[in-house]
């Protein structure tokens, strides 16, 4: 007989408790392009459909462990969502945005 989530958890000490929901967290916040397209409940027929590409394109998309920002960032964008990359150093966080490269050229000519 199956046993519900909720009990096992009852039955957890505080400490194990804090560390499953802390993996949770991590794991909630990381996955790879065709874990986050399956739990925005998102097919990869109908993603291909919003690119113009077939799906098999969408497929190759989400094997590729390297793509151009532009790809992923058409992607996520179809998705419903906006890409943001940030450089991590240890002094702190730089959001990158292109955009601001491309207003500052703009207004040097």
């Amino acid at each position: 007989m199956a046993k519900k989530f909720k009990d096992l958890r009852d039955k957890m000490s505080p400490e194990a408790r804090a560390a499953s929901e802390e993996k949770a967290t991590v794991y909630s916040k990381e996955m790879a392009l065709d874990e986050l397209r399956t739990a925005r409940r998102i097919t990869q027929e109908s993603l291909a459909k919003v690119l113009g590409v077939k799906q098999s394109a969408i497929s190759k998309i989400e094997r590729r462990t390297n793509m151009y920002v532009s790809t992923l960032e058409s992607v996520i964008e179809a998705m419903g969502g906006r890409l943001e990359i940030e450089a991590v150093f240890p002094d702190g966080k730089v959001k990158l945005n292109q955009e601001v490269r491309k207003r500052k050229l703009a207004r040097a000519v």
